[in-house]
């Protein structure tokens, strides 16, 4: 969704960015004070390393980087994580690669919590019925779906919601074991708590992708002239 800020670190222009609501903590790397959802919380772990705590749960003190692999390597580099943390520690080589398998797995353990909550749909037609009531909290579609069949369901989302959020970057093969399927082309998690966990935590994985990733408006990804609405 336009500017991740990955390359100037501004979210300020990112309407992907979680919205502030909450406590505020500073980057160690950047120094800037910003709401504790755009950051990504790290912590001491009982040997002294450095380890990712996304789902900010882990005893201690909480040491808050901005979620880039830049700002990893500026902490890493200069000894800040000791410095915050007031103690020595270990901070792996290969951390922003944690972060980057716990986001993804993150992600994809969402969508089968949602679907045993009966917040997640999957196929053509069920996600289509979805869209059309309004009732999506965000669409997946796996990078392996062909365009014609990825443009048509998208094309109902902008003709009712035109900025619902779409993930576009994990396969068929993912999604599908995320539901208990073999392949999975159309996802959507209905509006509510598992959707917009599953956006926090993509919002935060993009500047970490191996792979393209993308997590963008249902109108910014359409083809040329397939906005004309539903089906």
């Amino acid at each position: 969704m336009g500017d991740s800020g990955v390359g100037d670190g501004s979210v300020e222009t990112d309407p992907a960015a979680p919205q502030p609501k909450g406590p505020r903590r500073r980057c160690i790397a950047s120094g800037r004070v910003d709401d504790k959802t755009r950051l990504l919380r790290f912590a001491v772990g009982p040997d002294g390393q450095i380890v990712p705590d996304p789902g900010e749960d882990l005893p201690g003190r909480g040491l808050w980087l901005r979620p880039r692999p830049d700002m990893i390597d500026k902490a890493r580099r200069k000894r800040l994580f000791a410095r915050a943390a007031r103690a020595q520690v270990t901070v792996p080589d290969d951390l922003a690669d944690q972060v980057a398998r716990l986001l993804r797995r993150r992600c994809l353990d969402r969508i089968g919590l949602a679907r045993a909550a009966g917040d997640a749909v999957a196929g053509f037609e069920k996600v289509r019925t979805l869209l059309k009531r309004d009732a999506a909290g965000v669409l997946l579609q796996a990078r392996d779906t062909a365009p014609d069949g990825r443009d048509k369901v998208r094309r109902v989302a902008v003709a009712v919601r035109p900025e619902l959020p779409v993930i576009d970057g994990f396969d068929s093969a993912e999604l599908g074991r995320a539901v208990g399927r073999e392949h999975s082309m159309h996802l959507a998690l209905r509006r509510g708590g598992h959707a917009d966990r599953l956006l926090l935590d993509a919002w935060r994985y993009q500047a970490f992708a191996p792979a393209p990733f993308a997590l963008d408006r249902a109108d910014a990804a359409v083809a040329d002239g397939a906005r004309a609405g539903p089906d």
